[in-house]
């Protein structure tokens, strides 16, 4: 019985709601239209789980190297490590058995992708070490761990991913990275720094003097990727600006619930649960699929 216990606390502190995260690894599988290849389903589909383990693990690790800030904190200390419902023993043989088969497995799938996936895996380590108590660099951080995963969806089927992809990535990564550390440092207020000490290093004003740059430029960045003329030679058509709104819309809507509804710290439940954001972006990607794969434009 609590050997059962254990294993269900430790699939809860592997968050798999926040799996959904790694769906950035597939981004490559669609925009180099292999999105009904086979054998490229199947790469990129091994590259996820992969990447699910990976960053499994890194929960895993963050969990017990913030185990006293994470007991203080009026929500993270409900978690199975804060809590004590979970055994730190457990957790940290866990964590290394993930990361160990996640490690082995993708040289399955290629040297490259294995490159991608370790630099992965240690730039979170840094990012849980030391990187995050280093202001900017922290959210730099956050944000380039996306970049990494739709990388890795590339390498996993062989395929170039576009530049102007890996800015627009970035750059949305940076956005929502921000927003988090705003909510944090709202909820928290003035204990902030005592329970995170980085937060001590932000200001509301700040971040949200970054957050409009950061928005501004995922917008135009998307913006020029759907005009460029690779993207539109390589597509054979121009509308896929017709998906800015889409982009548009999704942006303001969670920066009104940042502002306005105090949410935005848990990028991945806002996704989920909240139904017009849910409805945009599934608008987007079925447009977005729709005048990649069937948009071509005659003459």
């Amino acid at each position: 019985m609590f050997f059962a216990r254990q294993l269900e606390k430790l699939f809860i502190s592997l968050r798999p709601h926040q799996w959904t995260k790694n769906l950035v690894v597939l981004a490559a599988l669609v925009f180099a239209e292999r999105l009904y290849h086979v054998p490229s389903l199947v790469l990129a589909g091994g590259a996820f789980v992969v990447f699910c383990a990976l960053s499994g693990a890194v929960y895993l690790v963050n969990d017990l190297l913030d185990l006293e800030g994470d007991q203080r904190h009026p929500v993270k200390r409900m978690r199975p490590l804060p809590s004590g419902a979970l055994s730190p023993s457990v957790a940290k043989a866990a964590a290394a058995a993930l990361a160990g088969v996640a490690l082995a497995a993708s040289s399955a799938i290629g040297f490259r992708f294995a490159a991608v996936a370790a630099l992965y895996f240690g730039a979170m380590m840094a990012y849980s070490l030391a990187l995050k108590n280093i202001v900017v660099v922290d959210v730099l951080v956050v944000a380039m761990g996306f970049v990494l995963r739709a990388l890795a969806g590339a390498v996993a089927i062989g395929v170039a991913f576009s530049h102007w992809l890996l800015i627009c990535t970035l750059l949305f990564a940076l956005f929502l990275a921000l927003a988090k550390r705003r909510q944090e440092l709202t909820l928290l207020a003035g204990g902030a720094a005592e329970h995170r000490k980085i937060l001590g290093e932000y200001s509301p004003y700040l971040l949200d003097q970054m957050i409009a740059v950061v928005t501004a430029s995922t917008v135009i960045s998307y913006a020029l990727y759907t005009l460029a003329p690779e993207t539109t030679s390589r597509f054979g058509t121009d509308r896929l600006v017709w998906t800015l709104p889409f982009v548009l819309y999704g942006i303001f809507r969670y920066l009104y619930l940042v502002h306005q509804k105090e949410e935005g710290g848990n990028p991945t439940e806002v996704l989920l649960n909240d139904r017009p954001i849910l409805v945009t972006v599934a608008l987007w990607a079925a447009t977005v699929v729709t005048l990649i794969y069937h948009g071509h434009e005659s003459g």
